[in-house]
Parts: structure tokens; C-alpha cells; sequence
């Protein structure tokens, strides 16, 4: 039996990671689009990695747990690469709160169940879990531990509570980072790990399709105003995220790491920083 790790979402991040964790493994590459799992799986096919494809909705609890049969069959799963999601430019509020946030639950609880002792695996958050507000210790709690088939009922996750994309995209992904520490209790009693990582501006297609879209003013300002002064590569999330998955992250466990260029801190303590009337 091989070991396998599993990849969902075959953006750039995803396969970056995959490059440095994949290597003598078998990786299980899963996508909502079976043209963009295909494409992916040939990249890293013609580099020497041995890959399979899988078609999977992460909002869909049955396609979800196939893909552990599916990857169980292969081998002990001992990775996870968690990198698939919707932009607030590309959904709803409530399709991103469906795939972003339940999704990842969702996810997070079955593979929960099978990942292998000494396994790891890490999910990809955003900084903009970062600008949104404290919220309450109750509204923490729930959104770490509430059961995965009641999260979307949550009071403060309903529609007259979320004005707009944007915010919805925030609170899935602070809810993403929470999910997992407390998901990391249980991963640990498995003899597993699990992290979130929290990206600022990472040039993929998509990011160059936001900063030529409606939105591209307000990602040039953050590039500018941020301590690195440039956008981030899909390699330095790689970097970041072996090290996670890796021996050398062996005692990291339920934390996020945001990796920004310095954006967030010029958000709360710079010239990014709102005016007091709008925080």
C-alpha cells in the first residue's frame, strides 16, 4: 500500500505544495472541474509524480466521502492538501459560506477520520480572515465546534446578518481557522496534524484577473502600501506549507500562519488602516 496524499483544488497554491510533499507518494487530485483536475494531474505526471483524478463538490457530503474511499483505496492517506474555494468576486454569500466554510468543515471532519498516524495536513485560509473584527467567544466556539451539518444554521451566519460577498469570504475563512484548531484536537488523538496557512496576494490566474478587475485599485494599493512591496508566489506558500506537512512542522499543530507581505499589518496599523467611523 502506497501513501497518499490528497489534493483538493488544483490551483496553483495546491500544486505547489503538492510538488514538495508528493514526492515517492501517490497524489489523489480532486477538483470540482474535471478538465482543471486532468490538466493539473499532467503537470505533475510529466515531472515524475505518480497522480490520480478525482471529480468532487466539497459542499457535497456524498462526494466528499467517496473521495476518502476513493483515496483510501489507494493507500493510508497521510497528507492533506486542502486548497479549493470561491473568491467574493466569483459567488454569493451564500455559495461561498456553503463551499468556504461548510465545505471545509465537511472535509475537515471526514478525512479526520482516516488520516494516518504521523500524517499532516493543511488548509488554505486568507488573509482577509485576518481584517475581519473580533468576534465573541461564543461565536468562536460555534464556528469551531458546531456539528458540520448544522454550521450554516448558525444565527449570525443568516442572510439579514450577511451584507455582502465580501464579508461572508471573511468570516469562512476566520471560521476555516478555527475550524481547524479545534479539528486538531481530534486529528491529534490519530496521532495527526493540522494547519491553516492565510495568504495575502498570490499571483495564479486568478489573482491576475482580480487586479484587472473591479476590484484590482484596492489589491495594487495593498501591494504598495505592504512591507514586501510585491505580491507572493505560489512556490513561497509551498515552502511554508512542506515545512507544515513536513518532520521539520512536528510540533505545529491548530495554527495559522499568515503569510501577507506585511498587508494586514498595514490594514490594522498603517496606511491601509480604515478611518475609526468604518471599523
Amino acid at each position: 500500500m502506497k501513501n497518499v496524499v490528497v489534493l483538493i483544488g488544483a490551483g496553483q497554491i495546491g500544486q505547489a505544495i503538492a510538488r514538495r510533499v508528493g514526492v515517492g507518494k501517490h497524489v489523489v487530485l480532486a477538483d470540482l472541474r474535471q478538465a482543471n483536475a486532468e490538466a493539473a494531474a499532467q503537470i505533475l505526471e510529466n515531472a515524475g509524480y505518480e497522480v490520480s483524478v478525482v471529480s468532487v463538490d466539497v459542499s457535497s457530503r456524498q462526494d466528499v466521502h467517496k473521495l476518502v474511499e476513493s483515496a483510501s483505496k489507494v493507500g493510508d492517506v497521510t497528507g492533506l492538501i486542502h486548497a479549493a474555494g470561491v473568491s467574493p468576486s466569483q459567488a454569493s454569500p451564500e455559495m461561498i459560506l456553503k463551499v468556504d466554510l461548510y465545505g471545509t468543515a465537511l472535509v475537515l471532519e471526514e478525512f479526520g477520520n482516516v488520516i494516518a498516524r504521523s500524517g499532516a495536513g493543511v488548509v488554505i485560509a486568507s488573509q482577509s480572515g485576518h481584517r475581519l473584527p473580533a468576534l465573541s467567544t461564543e461565536q468562536n466556539k460555534a464556528l469551531a465546534t458546531t456539528p458540520v451539518e448544522e454550521l450554516l444554521q448558525l444565527s449570525f451566519l443568516q442572510k439579514d446578518q450577511i451584507t455582502d460577498s465580501l464579508h461572508a469570504y471573511q468570516l469562512s475563512k476566520r471560521g476555516n481557522s478555527l475550524r481547524v484548531m479545534a479539528e486538531a484536537v481530534r486529528w491529534g488523538k490519530r496521532g495527526a496534524r493540522i494547519n491553516t496557512i492565510s495568504p495575502g496576494i498570490i499571483i495564479t490566474p486568478l489573482a491576475n484577473d482580480e487586479l484587472k478587475g473591479p476590484r484590482g485599485e484596492g489589491y495594487r494599493r495593498m501591494i504598495e502600501v505592504s512591507a514586501a512591496g510585491r505580491p507572493g508566489t505560489p512556490d513561497e506558500v509551498g515552502t511554508l506549507g512542506a515545512l507544515l506537512m513536513g518532520p521539520d512542522g512536528g510540533f505545529i499543530t491548530g495554527s495559522d500562519f499568515l503569510m501577507d507581505g506585511g498587508v494586514t499589518a498595514a490594514y490594522w496599523y498603517g496606511d491601509l488602516a480604515p478611518s475609526e467611523a468604518h471599523r
